[in-house]
């Protein structure tokens, strides 16, 4: 399992970090793991998930 920090899903998702938080606050994106800062990581497979199931609701 690879994991990507929050600017990483950010660049990813094409949004803004503060975006990626909310996410994971609001449990649509569950993070794996914490980074040293304590920020969340995310396994890339369920990025790429959420990604398609976005685009196919209409955007993110």
């Amino acid at each position: 399992m690879s994991l990507m920090s929050v600017s990483e899903v950010a660049e990813y998702l094409g949004v803004q970090e503060i975006r990626v938080e909310r996410l994971e606050r609001e449990n649509l994106l569950v993070s794996k793991d914490k980074d040293d800062s304590g920020k969340p990581m995310f396994a890339k497979e369920d990025v790429q998930k959420y990604k398609e199931f976005a685009e196919r609701i209409g955007g993110i």
